[in-house]
């Protein structure tokens, strides 16, 4: 009988449990692993700049010509970007009510706080959010910077002619292609470069890392089913979504979301079955691929709540206003994520890094992502399908 080969998520829970066991038994041989951990984390930053550019000019100037996709698109921005502000209003207030990185002690921020964190007058941060270089913001970690200049280089590549614009965005697509390939090849190393995270920090913290890990998990996990039943159904119930058969209709994408870690997977079923539901055809080929990069609720949960969640464990107490400017990160650079295992892994990172907060936080989640990646790729489905029907309602042409 042929034993099969552990996938890559069974390896980094490998890779975890070696490192706790390791963190545990011999901390001082743990923590002289940092090198490790930190060769992975240098190249999850090293990710950053050329996957936000490419999918935010992708996500942008590809979906952004509303006045060649008229009004329904106009009524899916809007409704995508209500959605999805919600979520991450939500996940802000499940880490601040549960506060699960409490107890973790992970290294302090190189400085106290990014410049975007510390106390400024609004001129001074809009001044530190607009780049001098896109290369100087890239090289530098700033985020923010590379936000505002992908931004106005899409909207600027939407006014371009068809034949020129189609050329960049071909190199787009394909450089976030590559880029996820790119990250694909680095998460071969995850297993290493997790497991001596963890070892680090259990042999630095204590064995009470893995409580709120488990904590982080349960948050994370009870924030969406919120967010489904609360705000999912309440949307569901005012667009008088024929209930029942739509669970039915969404049940088979989303176990397929559920146990592939992958909404691309599920994209064929999901817009097969909400066809058969009654929404239109051209409405379903709209709005559920541009939801794949509009309309991720369940990953921008699952950022706003980690994001803070790092902040926590790095004993980092982010202020109201500090928190209402990393929402604001979020929705931002959670757009354009494709759905692919670990790319949301990649935004965390970037939000991290902007706000100068120990990257080690971000190996830490890892160590648990393959379980937080289930719940908001389902949850992503799940939305994505629901916003199909809401706008062929809102249309007048749902026909079920």
């Amino acid at each position: 009988m042929k034993i099969p080969k552990p996938s890559l998520t069974q390896w980094i829970f490998i890779g975890m449990a070696a490192g706790l066991i390791l963190g545990w038994l011999a901390p001082e041989t743990a923590v002289s692993l940092k090198p490790l951990s930190t060769i992975f984390l240098r190249l999850i930053k090293s990710i950053i700049a050329p996957l936000l550019f490419a999918t935010l000019t992708v996500g942008i100037a590809g979906h952004g010509n509303l006045k060649q996709v008229g009004r329904m698109g106009v009524k899916a921005i809007v409704y995508f970007e209500l959605v999805t502000t919600v979520a991450l209003v939500l996940g802000l207030i499940a880490v601040n009510i549960v506060k699960p990185g409490l107890g973790v002690q992970l290294p302090p921020p190189d400085a106290a706080l990014d410049a975007l964190t510390k106390k400024q007058g609004t001129s001074d941060f809009l001044t530190h959010i607009v780049p001098q270089s896109f290369f100087q913001a890239a090289a530098e970690g700033e985020v923010l910077q590379i936000v505002v200049f992908t931004i106005i280089f899409s909207f600027a590549l939407a006014m371009v002619k068809e034949e020129k614009r189609r050329s960049m965005l071909s190199f787009c697509d394909s450089l976030a292609e590559t880029m996820f390939k790119f990250t694909g090849i680095i998460m071969r190393y995850a297993p290493v470069g997790v497991g001596a995270a963890i070892a680090v920090t259990v042999g630095s913290s204590g064995i009470g890392v893995m409580k709120s890990l488990g904590l982080l998990i349960l948050t994370l996990y009870g924030s969406l089913a919120i967010f489904v039943f609360g705000v999912l159904g309440a949307v569901a119930l005012i667009a008088r979504v024929p209930f029942r058969r739509f669970l039915a209709a969404v049940k088979e994408p989303a176990l397929i979301a559920f146990s592939t870690t992958s909404s691309e997977a599920a994209l064929p079923k999901a817009m097969e079955n909400m066809e058969a539901l009654g929404v239109p055809r051209r409405i379903v080929s709209f709005i559920i691929p541009t939801g794949y990069s509009f309309n991720l609720d369940g990953t921008t949960l699952y950022l706003s709540l980690t994001s803070v969640f790092v902040a926590q464990a790095a004993g980092v107490e982010l202020s109201f206003s500090q928190q209402i400017i990393m929402m604001l990160t979020l929705m931002l650079t959670s757009k354009g994520v494709a759905g692919v295992p670990r790319a949301a892994l990649v935004m965390l990172a970037a939000t991290v890094s902007s706000f100068a907060l120990p990257i080690e936080g971000v190996a830490l989640v890892l160590g648990v992502d393959g379980i937080l990646d289930m719940g908001r790729t389902t949850v992503n489905v799940v939305g994505n399908c629901l916003a199909s029907v809401v706008v062929a309602r809102w249309e007048g042409e749902f026909k079920g």
